[in-house]
């Protein structure tokens, strides 16, 4: 009996022995760190003719929707959730946006848009170039010059537009140019002198 018990515990020394050996036979396997998540992907900024061109054919069929004054045409590029910006400060939905095409009294309207560069966010691209519009404001005909921020987001394949951001780019008309070689710089310095009569009466 005692013997039978004596084999039982040396062989349960030997499996405790074994596991232990397991355990630290890849010192490096249980010092090893756990993986990192993946890291988000970064944005791309791209200037390659193939993503410009991409985003130009939208940025082509934006304009000549506006300038035939197209609802459908308009309504393939703007989202839903357009929220648009205009350089005058204007917030207006896609609606709004496709009301003025369809109803604007100005028959001079022409848009002409260009893409500079284009940055990749997954589902969502921020494209940014130049713009001109012409059009009247008050009568007299307007060419408006700036620059343009539009947000696509990715839906069914195609990309329409979510953001839209103008702004104007200045510049100094001639009659301010004009004003500023007349202005001197003692102008805004000028004091006024008492006149003879006053000095007169103040000596008195």
């Amino acid at each position: 009996m005692n013997r039978r018990f004596s084999c039982l515990i040396a062989l349960s020394l030997l499996c405790c022995a074994a596991v232990a050996q397991s355990q630290t036979s890849d010192p490096a396997a249980a010092t090893a760190p756990t993986a990192a998540p993946a890291a988000a992907p970064e944005a791309v900024t791209s200037t390659q003719s193939s993503t410009v061109a991409q985003f130009q054919k939208i940025e082509d069929a934006w304009s000549n929707a506006v300038n035939k004054h197209d609802q459908y045409g308009l309504e393939l590029v703007l989202s839903p959730l357009l929220v648009d910006v205009s350089a005058t400060g204007d917030v207006t939905t896609r609606n709004q946006q496709v009301a003025q095409v369809i109803n604007g009294d100005d028959k001079t309207v022409s848009l002409t848009q260009r893409v500079v560069t284009v940055r990749m966010l997954g589902d969502a691209a921020v494209a940014n170039g130049t713009y001109t519009l012409h059009h009247r404001v008050n009568g007299q005909p307007v060419d408006e010059k700036g620059v343009f921020t539009h947000v696509f987001e990715r839906v069914r394949g195609g990309w329409l537009c979510v953001n839209s951001q103008r702004t104007v780019l200045r510049t100094v008309t001639g009659q301010k140019e004009k004003e500023k070689k007349q202005s001197t710089a003692e102008d805004p310095f000028h004091i006024p002198f008492f006149s003879k009569g006053d000095k007169s009466s103040s000596d008195q």
